[in-house]
């Protein structure tokens, strides 16, 4: 039980030193990760698309 109350205790020794993002970064990263997320989805639909149009045009 001590075992868990110093972890415990570390925890939240530990928390008080995370720095969270204010909301104007988390704005920005969530649009940075967004876009991301657009762009290689779109990036692989198309090249998928060009495989599958290669095959079908060789086959």
């Amino acid at each position: 039980m001590k075992k868990l109350a110093r972890f415990l205790v570390s925890v939240k020794k530990e928390m008080k030193n995370v720095r969270w993002p204010s909301k104007k970064e988390l704005a920005t990263y969530s649009i940075a990760t967004i876009a991301f997320v657009i762009f290689f989805g779109l990036f692989f639909t198309l090249t998928d698309s060009g495989i599958a149009l290669v095959r079908t045009l060789i086959g």
